[in-house]
């Protein structure tokens, strides 16, 4: 492409502080330096995750280009780049994977060591590629596609098929696969089994969605919206309940709704007593319960070591246990097969420009997900 090497100017929509909408500027795009690629967003969906740092939840310096789960073209590439080309359809990582730390090696870990959860906001080298009215404006978990044109690490994207439509598949980059992959990567759900899910927003129907494909019989979901059981069942919920209906502990209701046999919890809330309850309403012996909602920052968690001892498996997943690099295309593939349908996650497509109003959706409980196209 003709802008190869060059400063490419474009609109994002930049976070000056938290607790701020966002404000959509003119910012400069430097070129990608040595094993780096420049992507141009193609379309990106609105998460949870993002709304955190506008709330002061996760920490991250400003200002700042938010967003992490997107669909790209490449635009060009920097020197040593030898897994993506221009042209080329990609999803950029919020979990990179370099295939070299301890994490990428070890066939169970996906933690890279470059992943960026800390709120650095920089590159690999240390720098930032954007500026806005001649400020450095900082990147977001090595991501950054709420804006027109951004700059990954290498590490951080994947080449897709080229045929992927970009406003579905931008969902593997975040909320689908991680719950998909806590269900069958993480928790290994096993035939035959008995699934309870706590928290049906986007990720917990993606848990439903893995639940279901690795041949759970039942799979019980659970929210305090009553509003959500329509669309949990549609992707495979085989019943659906609110703790509010009983007097009794959820655990207690579970165990005589199942014959006392639920194999696998996931709690996709990311509270600290429901990750209790989660704990508690798997079977005491042989149950495996999985966190995959992220827990509040610098919150600490009383529990019974008892629930642990009788030999309960308690884990916990980021982006779904998936080694980003290597089971993102292969999801992507499996998609365009119609192993899974994405168009039950998606309730909004809206133009980049109405991102604010892609926010209040989220925050009024009105959407799953919002997608914004460019």
């Amino acid at each position: 492409m003709g802008t190869a090497g060059k400063v490419i100017k474009c609109k994002a929509a930049v976070l000056w502080d938290q607790k701020k909408p966002f404000s959509i500027e003119e910012i400069e795009v430097a070129p990608p330096k040595t094993k780096e690629v420049r992507i141009k967003i193609l379309a990106t969906g609105i998460c949870r995750t993002d709304d955190h740092v506008i709330k002061g939840a996760m920490v991250s310096k400003f200002p700042v280009i938010l967003g992490h789960e997107a669909t790209g073209i490449v635009e060009s590439i920097g020197e040593g780049v030898t897994t993506v080309k221009p042209g080329d359809k990609v999803i950029p990582l919020f979990l990179p994977q370099c295939r070299e730390c301890n994490a990428c090696r070890n066939p169970d870990g996906n933690l890279c060591i470059r992943s960026d959860i800390t709120g650095r906001g920089v590159l690999a080298d240390g720098t930032t590629r954007f500026t806005c009215k001649g400020k450095p404006v900082y990147h977001f978990m090595n991501t950054s596609t709420f804006t027109e044109y951004t700059v990954v690490d290498e590490s951080s994207v994947a080449k897709i098929d080229d045929t992927a439509p970009p406003e579905k598949v931008c969902l593997i980059g975040c909320g689908f696969s991680t719950g998909y992959g806590a269900a069958v990567k993480t928790g290994k759900v096993k035939p035959g089994s008995t699934c309870v899910v706590f928290g049906l927003g986007g990720v917990g129907l993606s848990v439903i969605m893995g639940c279901k494909s690795a041949g759970a019989s039942r799979i019980i979901g659970i929210d305090l919206n009553k509003d959500k059981f329509e669309k949990a069942m549609a992707v495979g919920a085989t019943e659906c309940i609110s703790p509010k209906d009983s007097t009794k502990p959820i655990s207690e209701v579970l165990s005589e709704m199942t014959g006392n046999n639920v194999g696998y919890t996931f709690e996709v809330i990311g509270r600290l007593d429901t990750m209790i309850d989660a704990l508690a309403s798997c079977h005491m012996n042989y149950g495996t319960s999985v966190v995959v909602g992220a827990p509040p920052s610098a919150k600490m968690l009383t529990y019974d070591p008892m629930l642990l001892f009788t030999g309960r498996t308690w884990k916990g997943c980021v982006f779904g246990g998936l080694k980003s690099r290597d089971d993102v295309p292969k999801l992507v593939t499996e998609f365009l097969a119609k192993k899974f349908d994405l168009d039950q996650l998606i309730t909004h497509v809206l133009p980049f420009k109405q991102i604010n109003e892609g926010f209040e959706l989220l925050n009024s409980g009105q959407s799953i997900r919002t997608v914004l196209t460019f």
